[in-house]
Parts: C-alpha cells; structure tokens; sequence
C-alpha cells in the first residue's frame, strides 16, 4: 500500500468539486478515491431545525461537517466522523440569501453576532483536521 502524503489529502479535500448529495436536507458532498478500493465522503448538511420560520424575518440555518471513509465496492462505512465538531451557519431573509443583502434588509449585522460559531465555512478551515483523521484510519484498519 503506497502512503498517501498529508499535504496531497489536504488539496484532494479542497480542490475536489461539491455536488449536491441525494435526500432531503440541504446536503454537499465531495467524493474522493484513494487508493486500496476506498472512498472519502466529505460533506456538509444543514441540521434539524425545529423553529418556524416567518416571511420577512432573519432566519438563520445551522450545517455540519462530516466525513467517511467508505468501500468503493460495497459501500459499507469503514470510518466515519459525524460529530458535528465543526459547524457553520448562514443567515437569510426571505430570498435573500448572501450577507450583504441580509444587511441591505436588518441593518449592519456582523455575521460573528448572529452566527457565533460559525468559524469553518470553508473547507479549508478544516481540511487539515480531517486529513489527519483519515489518515489515521488508513493506518489502523
């Protein structure tokens, strides 16, 4: 088995393309082949809400980062993260869906007082972590 580098998982993990996982939630997925028949899952879902959610106001939708490591042949889940460590959410009114029209509309808002924890909406924020992750899963199977 040849030894996947860290840094060439960490550009496989953020350059592969998104694409819209089947289902019914908000739901990104990249898929990644590596070598010895495996797949790493790398996506992002929104989580459950339960509020309701009224015409005109700011409603604000929670995601979470997860991923698996999967075999390619039959689909069966090796490893898998969906603790929801790491998390991002994105506010919206209305239609209006990226921040500047959400201010256009609310008023000045910085995002960190409306989304707190919202520290890794991008890939790249968490790209090492979960690279050091599967790479632990590859060496003890």
């Amino acid at each position: 088995m040849e030894i996947l580098e860290k840094e060439e998982l960490i550009d496989q993990i953020e350059e592969t393309e998104m694409e819209r996982a089947l289902g019914k939630r908000d739901s990104w997925e990249k898929h990644i082949d590596l070598e010895d028949g495996n797949i790493l899952i790398v996506g992002y879902e929104e989580e459950e809400s339960f509020s309701e959610h009224n015409p005109g106001e700011e409603v604000v939708t929670n995601y979470y980062w997860y991923w698996e490591l999967r075999d390619e042949k039959n689909w069966d889940v090796i490893f898998d993260n969906h603790e929801k460590e790491f998390s991002f959410c994105e506010s919206t009114v209305g239609e209006y869906t990226d921040q500047d029209r959400v201010e256009d509309i609310v008023g000045d808002i910085e995002e960190e007082n409306v989304c707190t924890w919202s520290e890794q909406d991008w890939i790249e924020d968490i790209s090492e972590k979960i690279a050091e992750e599967v790479l632990e899963w590859l060496k003890n199977p």
